[in-house]
Parts: structure tokens; sequence; C-alpha cells
């Protein structure tokens, strides 16, 4: 029988269409179709200048938002050879991290309702919206942040507001274990997942998965430590607050016990970074530039290690105040190819376990 699951379904986390062939309930074949959510992202960028970009470009990865606009200025200001204020590499590197951790916390809530169990998700959405409030205080957006800039950022840090970030990432991290204490080691859970999609490390570098899923299978990959950016080589160095999370097993408990050790370290992050920046003395924010800013011909290549794993955008410029070309590297799309490999062989009642476990977003899959 070919079962055709979505475009609409309440288990593909958005238009997501599965083309699935059963064998009564053993899957013997299955085919991701992307494209519903097609919005042309990348011809748009041909025609917005490099503020303009910004906009466009936090949405695709609409849990990711902050860490979408950094590529697109490292990027312009690699081509321009701008060098960034101190106070803004931290700035950016903390609120990349809050960023992550909203991230996290919205699947360590939506995996296991997708599994049945209905409570974890206030539980995490009591921790996002503390942080989201912070986030909303700097930037004025609650998911599409609009604060990065070529150069820096938008605006200075408000008044006091490192120590409510300070105070939030105390109160987070006070209340994880609650939800934690539902979801790490409980039997129905780990029923579920444990040996359940097992992705191998060889096919995970194959189809060129990255972020959480790859380590789960014990692909070591991290940009913030193998390619730093931002503040992440001193974060990263021995001795430092980072370290990349692993899991060897490769199965679906493997990727959200990832998930769940990940907020953790980046909570850490974020909060070396802001002791960071309350030691920085006041300075400059952002670098002034040109009304009309025209990024030098050439191309370069910016990728970053963002929530769900590596995020690219190859830029070619003309010398114009428009890039020529930007192309989008999204992590979500080879995470979802992926599908076509994990399924096969498993039971029905097992897909959706496996779906959610890939952590993906549809709009970051068809950009």
């Amino acid at each position: 029988m070919v079962l055709n699951i979505g475009p609409q379904h309440p288990a593909t986390h958005g238009v997501l269409r599965l083309r699935v062939v059963v064998d009564g309930e053993r899957v013997i074949s299955a085919e991701p179709i992307v494209g519903y959510m097609h919005r042309g992202a990348e011809k748009l960028f041909e025609v917005r200048d490099y503020r303009q970009i910004i906009v466009l470009a936090n949405r695709h990865d609409w849990l990711s938002a902050f860490a979408n606009e950094l590529g697109v200025v490292l990027a312009a200001e690699q081509m321009l050879e701008l060098e960034v204020p101190e106070r803004a590499v931290w700035a950016r590197t903390l609120l990349a991290e809050l960023n992550r951790v909203l991230n996290h916390l919205m699947f360590l809530g939506s995996y296991p309702l997708e599994l049945g169990a209905i409570t974890p998700v206030f539980y995490s959405f009591t921790e996002r919206e503390e942080l989201q409030a912070v986030m909303e205080e700097i930037s004025g957006g609650r998911m599409h942040y609009m604060f990065n800039r070529v150069g820096g950022l938008k605006e200075d840090l408000p008044a006091g507001w490192t120590a409510r970030v300070l105070k939030t990432i105390a109160a987070v991290r006070r209340r994880l274990p609650r939800l934690e204490s539902l979801i790490v080691g409980n039997e129905i859970l780990r029923a579920r997942t444990r040996g359940v999609g097992v992705l191998s490390r060889e096919t995970a570098a194959a189809y060129g998965v990255s972020g959480p899923v790859a380590r789960a299978s014990g692909l070591d990959i991290d940009l913030r430590r193998d390619d730093p950016y931002l503040a992440y080589g001193e974060l990263f160095a021995p001795g430092g607050p980072g370290r990349v999370v692993t899991r060897t097993e490769g199965d679906c408990l493997a990727r959200f016990e990832v998930l769940v050790e990940q907020v953790h370290v980046s909570l850490d992050l974020a909060q070396a970074c802001v002791e960071r920046l309350r030691e920085l003395p006041p300075g400059p924010i952002n670098t002034k530039l040109p009304k009309v800013l025209k990024v030098p011909a050439g191309h370069v290549y910016r990728w970053t290690e963002n929530p769900l794993g590596l995020n690219g955008y190859y830029l070619v410029s003309k010398g114009d105040k428009v890039p020529w070309r930007l192309k989008l590297r999204s992590a979500s799309f080879s995470n979802v190819q992926v599908l076509s490999e994990l399924l096969p062989g498993c039971l029905l009642s097992d897909l959706v376990a496996i779906l959610g476990s890939t952590f993906f977003v549809v709009g970051d899959v068809d950009k």
C-alpha cells in the first residue's frame, strides 16, 4: 500500500509530505517530498540590500532567527574586511546561545507531545517565555529579532539588561530539572525511542547531516569549536565552558539526549558571555558605515553552527548594494533527506518517533 503522510499532517512539523510504501505495519520505502513552503528566498536576496536581506534570512528557520542573521552579516563583513567592536562580538555570541536554548526547548516540548506526552510542552514553554522576554527587551522581537547589522548590532544593550539575563539564566537552570524529570529516564519515552531509527555515523556523513542529529550518531562536528567565529574560539578553548555533546547510539533517544545536554552547555556559554560583557569597558556596539552599503566584488562562503546544524551562505558580489547571488545551505534540508534511509524497515507506529527526532523546521527545508 502507498500512503501519503502530509502535506498537512499534525506529525510533520508543517507542510512536509512523506510518500511511504508499507507492507502491513512495516515501512518498505519512504520518500520525503519537499517544496510546499518554498518562498523563493534566494531570488529575493538578489533584489534586497544588506539590511533588508537580514529580514528575509532570519525567517527560514523560525526557531533560530538570530543565528540565521549571523551568516549574512559575517559574510558581508569578511568581504568588507571589517573589524567588529569587541562588545558586539560578545553580545552576538550571547544572543546566539540564548536563541539556541529557545530552539532546543521547543523540540524538548514538542517531541514528547508527538509521542503522546502532553505535560512537557507546558514546562518547556515556561522557560521559553522567560528567555523570550529578555530577547524581546533588547531587540523588540519575540521570534524575528532583526537585530544584527553589518558591522555590529542595531542598538546598544539596555541599562540593567545583563543583570536581568543572569537572573533569567539562573531561573531557567533552577527549573530545568522539573522538565527533565518528566522526560529523561521516562520508561514510556525510552520504550518508544531506544534502538529506534538508528542512523549510522557513515550514513550521517554521506547525507551531510549536521547538528544534534549528527552528533548523536558520533559525528563529532561543531563549528563553534572546529572553525570558530564570534567569541567561540575563546569559549571552546581548553578550560573554557564550551564542549561538544555527542552520543554513539544514533537512535531517537540519543538525539533527544543530545538536545537536553546542549541546553545546559548553551546556558553555561551564555553566562560566560554576560560576565565578559560586564567586564568590558563602555564602547561602540557597531561600526559607522555609509547609508548605501556596497560590498566589494568577489565571493565568500560563511557557515555557522545553527541550533539545527550547519547553516551556510555563499555570497557572490559584483560591487553593488545587492548581492549578485546569495545561496543558502540550510541544516534541515540534509537532516530531512536522510529519512529515506532511516524509515525503511521500521514499523508504522515508529515513523512519527523517527520523524520528530530529526529536529527540522519545514521553512528551513524548503527555503
